[in-house]
């Protein structure tokens, strides 16, 4: 049965290399949406070679608490001036030890800085490592957006998924699960507010360039959802990358699957086809 999904490249702006390897893959239709990080160092840059771009895809907020420098004073969260490992995140949320107001102020800074470059409102959020998801975070989150009155406007990344679809895909499970237990609720919460968000979410990866991605890929559209979301890394490794992330090779390797006529043999053999987000999470036709 025909479906249509949303294929999000994740870490835009996280390095030179990487942002061109995502436009690379915008330009030739080989995804619909991208997420931005807009704290590091080359986002203005990045912003407005994406404007110019034009790109037939949703752009969102890809919100990073755990990579970098804040854009705000964080003395609690960030005493050194940069951003602690997500481990150290889960483990403050799980403890309530969050320093929240910190945090409200740093989600501000995130929407005005993706704002100020890019020249109007994301048309979604996510976050870098699914940190939206937390507790304590995702409410922060629903309420910036709610104040700032985005909610027929931004749809919301649930990094969620069913267990059922989970274990049919096969796929980095133990990964998919976990964060099936740390999200749970969000979707909801995020619909009681008045929120678009995804059903189905794949794309979970091992980050192991000795795996075919092409075989991970057809796993990621088992079982779909209504609303089926799929996160993906693509990317060039530059020495930018290698200083900031330990994802590089495997980068390279899934934008080359983008662009390869197997990647569109896949979607025809699934009845597969890449919609924008804002048309698949309402509904709508575009």
């Amino acid at each position: 049965m025909a479906f249509g999904i949303v294929l999000c490249a994740d870490d835009y702006a996280i390095s030179p290399g990487v942002s061109r390897g995502i436009r690379e893959a915008l330009t030739a239709g080989r995804l619909s949406a991208t997420g931005c990080m807009v704290n590091l160092p080359h986002w203005q840059q990045e912003a407005l070679a994406l404007a110019a771009l034009a790109p037939d895809a949703d752009i969102g907020l890809h919100l990073n608490l755990t990579l970098g420098q804040p854009l705000s004073p964080m003395p609690q969260l960030a005493p050194t001036g940069r951003f602690p490992a997500i481990s150290a995140l889960m483990s403050a949320s799980r403890r309530k030890a969050l320093p929240l107001d910190e945090i409200r102020v740093e989600i501000s800074a995130q929407l005005d800085a993706f704002g100020t470059h890019f020249r109007r409102v994301p048309d979604f959020l996510d976050g870098h490592q699914h940190v939206q998801i937390l507790p304590g975070i995702a409410g922060i989150v629903l309420d910036e957006l709610a104040r700032r009155r985005l909610t027929d406007r931004v749809w919301l990344r649930s990094s969620a998924d069913r267990v059922a679809r989970i274990l049919a895909r096969a796929s980095c499970t133990p990964k998919a699960l976990a964060l099936a237990w740390l999200g749970r609720g969000f979707a909801r919460q995020a619909r009681a507010r008045g929120f678009v968000t995804n059903d189905g979410f794949a794309g979970f990866s091992a980050f192991d360039s000795r795996r075919d991605f092409g075989r991970d890929f057809a796993r990621f559209l088992v079982a779909p959802g209504s609303r089926h979301l799929v996160m993906c890394h693509p990317g060039h490794a530059d020495a930018e990358l290698a200083a900031l992330d330990p994802v590089t090779a495997t980068r390279e390797q899934e934008l080359a699957f983008l662009l390869s006529p197997e990647f569109q043999a896949l979607l025809a053999a699934k009845g597969t086809r890449l919609m924008r987000g804002r048309a698949l999470m309402r509904g709508l036709r575009e």
